[in-house]
């Protein structure tokens, strides 16, 4: 919809061509149904956020950042706030609204909208790489529609229910552009420890986690982690899942978490101490409720090799330290994600390296353009994702030339 909206700010006929019966249908489920827009950090740390092809954003994020996204959204009449780590949201907290004054915009500039309609390929001019149109099917069958230019705005295979289903990869790749693979990104995960499903509906906050795949550490972080009956989700898992590739899956992932942070092991092991002192008589399973939520200590008390029956004061010093050392490292392996029906974006996509960053014009094929998802660029959760999709859709509109 960007791309559409600064095309034909800039005087070219555009047509929005949209498979669903109403537009935004993806957009409408972003934060969790309220859109979380952007993030209003200083622009360099939406490099930082960048996990994938950072470099490649230079050009798109300069001529049209975080700010002017918020100023944009402001001139079609949207109201937003800023909350929590930067994050921006509409004021109204409804996705809705986004696409509500998206769509009034669109409208207000001519764009033609043709919702119920399929791209089913890309049309070239006869011996020349040249985009001369795309073959649509709509209610009144299959049909060639003539265009100087195509913007792919079609988003990866992450939520393929709302028409996000990766078909547009398959119409690039025949034309001879390559493209990185498709893999799920900022994903739950899937545990077969028996002890999660005990823990299910518990989030911890102010935890650290890090992954790690054949000793290697592939993500470390501090925040907020969910357990799920399924395994474990949450900022801290998503953000995780954004370094983890298809073959660290086949290995093996290891997520330690460290539930006191804060506490070096000696500092912990002394707080464990004073707990204990307060709870002599006590069977161990009854003295960690000031350490730790109640779903978590029998899960503690399991990893740490203990009796949850054992009196507290027959404890050794021995048992003890295991049980810091769990507090310290709770790990649980993990095999595979959610998949691209939970994953919250597509990581892969057109390679970078046969995009033109200035104009996000295909450098084999002339008139085709890519904004999004659609191209191997992606980030961690906070609004960074669709800041590159705002991003690279308005320097694909704005690179459209008038005739």
């Amino acid at each position: 919809m960007m791309a559409a909206i600064v095309a034909a700010q800039k005087g070219n006929k555009v047509t929005l061509i949209e498979q669903n019966e109403k537009l935004g249908k993806k957009l409408f489920l972003t934060g969790k149904g309220r859109c979380n827009l952007t993030n209003a950090c200083p622009v360099e740390e939406l490099f930082d956020n960048i996990v994938t092809n950072k470099k490649f954003m230079y050009s798109a994020f300069y001529d049209f950042d975080n700010a002017a996204t918020v100023v944009f959204f402001n001139d079609c009449a949207l109201t937003t706030k800023v909350e929590r780590g930067n994050r921006v949201f509409p004021a109204s907290d409804h996705s809705s609204d986004v696409i509500r004054v998206l769509k009034k915009r669109l409208e207000s500039l001519g764009v033609m909208i043709r919702l119920n309609t399929k791209v089913l390929d890309l049309v070239l001019k006869e011996d020349e790489n040249r985009i001369s149109g795309v073959i649509i099917k709509d209610n009144k069958g299959n049909r060639t529609l003539k265009a100087d230019s195509v913007i792919l705005a079609t988003g990866g295979c992450s939520y393929p229910a709302t028409g996000s289903d990766g078909r547009s990869f398959d119409m690039v790749r025949k034309l001879g552009i390559s493209l990185k693979e498709a893999e799920p990104s900022l994903v739950p995960f899937e545990c077969t420890d028996t002890l999660i499903r005990s823990m299910q509906g518990l989030s911890l906050k102010n935890v650290s986690v890090r992954a790690e795949c054949d000793g290697r550490t592939l993500y470390s972080g501090f925040g907020e982690m969910l357990f799920t009956h399924f395994g474990l989700s949450g900022p801290l898992i998503l953000s995780a899942s954004a370094y983890i590739r298809r073959s660290d899956y086949e290995k093996g992932i290891r997520i330690s978490i460290d539930l006191k942070p804060a506490l070096s092991p000696e500092e912990l092991d002394r707080r464990i101490i004073r707990d204990f002192e307060e709870s002599l008589n006590r069977n161990l399973d009854n003295s960690l409720g000031r350490l730790l939520p109640s779903k978590l200590i029998p899960a503690v008390i399991k990893k740490s090799g203990l009796d949850p029956g054992r009196k507290v004061n027959s404890i050794t010093k021995e048992q003890r330290l295991a049980l810091g050392k769990v507090l310290k490292s709770f790990d649980i392996m993990v095999y595979k994600n959610r998949g691209f029906d939970e994953a919250v974006i597509t990581r892969g996509g057109v390679d970078v390296k046969q995009i033109d960053p200035a104009t996000m014009e295909s450098r084999s094929v002339k008139g085709l353009y890519f904004a999004g998802e659609m191209i191997d660029v992606d980030a961690l959760t906070g609004g960074f994702n669709l800041q590159i999709a705002w991003s690279t859709g308005h320097k694909a509109g704005v690179s459209q030339i008038s005739v």
